[in-house]
């Protein structure tokens, strides 16, 4: 059972950079509405590099027991992808969905955080593919 780390890796660097985008020039200004925070509250609030190193940790998590599974299991490539998106679709949106049912979110800021979820793990599925 070798897991396979350069596709952990570039998975979970492919996927931080994806949130990088999409919470930037994709739905940044919708996001930031959606949450109640202004340029001036994210630029003077916490420690970003703290945040950021934190995401990309928990990415790493997410990636490492994705590659975990398929290195237990040695699936196919359409398998792969299969697996990959619906981790995305089906186990973290509906988690995000749960909690922001309680928290009283908008259906636009679910949209928003579980099309980035399910966009994100189908690009490392595809890492996991390209990389054999």
């Amino acid at each position: 059972m070798d897991i396979n780390w350069l596709a952990v890796v570039l998975g979970t660097v492919v996927f931080f950079a994806l949130g990088a985008v999409w919470y930037t020039a994709l739905f940044g200004k919708a996001w930031q509405r959606e949450v109640g925070l202004s340029d001036e509250q994210l630029k003077a609030g916490g420690n970003m590099a703290l945040t950021m190193g934190t995401c990309f940790v928990l990415e790493f998590i997410v990636v490492l027991t994705l590659g975990h599974l398929f290195a237990f299991l040695h699936p196919g490539n359409h398998a792969k992808m299969m697996m990959a998106s619906g981790f995305g679709l089906a186990i973290m949106s509906p988690a995000i969905g749960i909690t922001y049912l309680y928290m009283r979110k908008s259906l636009k800021l679910w949209l928003i955080d579980a099309g980035y979820f399910v966009i994100g793990m189908t690009a490392v599925g595809l890492v996991f593919v390209l990389l054999g």
